[in-house]
């Protein structure tokens, strides 16, 4: 799959060859909202937490005579049957995250970037850089591009590009080898440089050579 480069000015900067195996694949959404649900359970901090019988506040002693009073048999007033007692079945600290195979993970991946290029929705640059830190230049010099809310993936990003493209609100910036399926999926549309092509190419094709391997 072919497509073309531009430069930061919106001429034209030639060809690049899109690798089919990552960028031509059928888009499944049912592999895509796996690595999604896994990313976002990794990201949840499990820390609400109710007090337990054995954390309230109140004695433990039992409160009356087990028979003669009239009334129920109880013991301890911390009970979940008192007012003030503890909570039955609450919740506790404790992780969210679950297993994902490694294999699954790319193949999301390479679905998430083929679902980008199906839309018509990836942007590829000869590269991001900035001659100086210019907000109101770098925003219209996406404009020409027709790119309003973007993510912006390179190997390493040029400083002064980083510095104009921080203070635009809908451009995010992340390198390549931390691109992910929810960050993909979330932008409207992908920017990707030379040079972050060839990692994620590098990346997804040893994980396909290592998935023959095995």
């Amino acid at each position: 799959m072919k497509t073309k480069v531009l430069k930061l000015d919106n001429s034209a900067a030639g060809e690049v060859e899109l690798n089919d195996a990552i960028f031509g694949l059928e888009p499944r959404a049912d592999l895509i909202q796996r690595v999604v649900v896994w990313q976002l359970a990794k990201r949840r901090g499990g820390n609400h937490k109710i007090l337990t019988r054995a954390e309230v506040d109140r004695t433990k002693k039992k409160h009356g005579p087990q028979k003669g009073s009239g009334g129920a048999r109880h013991g301890q007033r911390s009970a979940p049957l008192f007012v003030g007692g503890a909570k039955a079945m609450g919740p506790v600290v404790h992780s969210h995250e679950f297993d994902l195979p490694k294999k699954v993970k790319a193949l999301g991946l390479k679905h998430a970037l083929s679902a980008k290029a199906k839309d018509g929705a990836i942007v590829v640059l000869d590269e991001a850089k900035s001659k100086g830190v210019k907000t109101k230049d770098l925003a219209a010099q996406f404009g020409k591009m027709g790119v309003e809310s973007a993510l912006v993936v390179d190997g390493e990003f040029d400083k002064n590009f980083e510095m104009s493209a921080r203070n635009l609100a809908k451009i995010a910036m992340l390198p390549a080898k931390g691109l992910n399926v929810y960050d993909v999926m979330k932008s409207k549309k992908l920017v990707l440089t030379t040079a972050a092509l060839k990692m994620i190419e590098e990346r997804l094709g040893a994980e396909r050579r290592e998935e023959k391997a095995s």
